[in-house]
């Protein structure tokens, strides 16, 4: 159509009349959205990171006393996991409401910023009350009850692009969450489904146009998820520096004392001596884009 933009599936005219809250207002147009003392989408960039299922209180408190050691603000990790497939076995478990007691302690320890996944709404209130930043899942981003539900309670939403979604269902689904009042949206990409990729076991593609995309014509931060993009711990550094490059207002990576032996996802996990590693490569790009770390 003649009025797309270049490269993108959104319309003048759906910016307009579809996502107009979504839509940048003006060339300058920037939302910042403040999650206690951290900031999305400022000259800092936020760093969060943590495990993918929390397993028990001793490994996320050792993981928080080592985020805090390092100056890193934010902690992940997720005490609902929802998973492709129905079977589970003893090995993969939900710790539910233990989950976000650890969290909440943890966060409250040593002064993190804390966002883990929601699955339900029957536990919309407790997530509230244990973390600072509500997580929708990339499964769960066209939820619009959920969407509707968690924007009433004006928390910090982070929300996840699902794999198979384009750029205007994603922002399509941001609107749902502006249109209740709720300013304070933190969009993230996880990565993509495609019908080929570079390797057999490649689940999904690190988007990382879709990053300067957003930043054209909307105003919310974008943050990066190269964890889950590359569901392969190798390949985690060069996406995570790729992405600040590419203008990401924060990053989410998953890490594990040791992902051998975690319950859930382990290939993409870094170990705590690789954190600490990739944190000062990604400062120095920060410092070649302009922008510094959140500490």
């Amino acid at each position: 159509m003649d009025n797309k933009f270049p490269g993108k599936d959104i319309s003048i005219d759906d910016l307009k009349s579809k996502i107009p809250l979504c839509a940048k207002k003006n060339k300058n147009h920037k939302s910042i959205v403040k999650v206690k003392n951290v900031e999305f989408g400022g000259r800092k960039i936020p760093f969060l990171a943590g495990p993918n299922t929390v397993e028990d209180l001793k490994m996320i408190d050792k993981i928080g006393k080592f985020l805090k050691s390092i100056k890193i603000c934010g902690l992940r990790g997720g005490a609902f996991k929802p998973l492709t497939f129905p079977y589970r076995s003893e090995k993969y478990f939900e710790t539910k409401l233990d989950g976000l007691k650890w969290l909440k302690k943890t966060k409250d320890k040593y002064g993190l910023i804390v966002t883990t996944e929601i699955m339900e709404l029957k536990y919309l209130d407790d997530i509230c009350n244990s973390t600072d930043i509500i997580q929708i899942g990339s499964r769960n981003m066209q939820n619009y009850p959920l969407l509707t539900e968690c924007a009433k309670t004006k928390m910090p939403i982070m929300l996840k692009r699902h794999y198979g979604s384009s750029l205007r269902d994603w922002l399509g689904a941001a609107e749902y969450i502006l249109s209740e009042g709720n300013k304070n949206v933190i969009l993230c990409e996880r990565g993509v489904s495609v019908p080929h990729t570079h390797r057999s076991s490649s689940r999904f593609l690190m988007d990382l146009q879709v990053i300067p995309a957003v930043k054209e014509i909307c105003h919310l931060p974008i943050i990066s998820d190269p964890s889950h993009a590359t569901f392969w711990a190798p390949w985690v550094e060069s996406m995570t520096l790729a992405s600040i490059a590419a203008g990401a207002d924060g990053l989410l990576i998953e890490i594990h004392p040791r992902p051998d032996e975690a319950l859930c996802d382990g290939p993409q996990a870094l170990t705590p001596a690789e954190l600490t590693e990739l944190g000062k490569k990604v400062s120095l790009m920060a410092d070649v884009v302009g922008r510094s770390l959140t500490l």
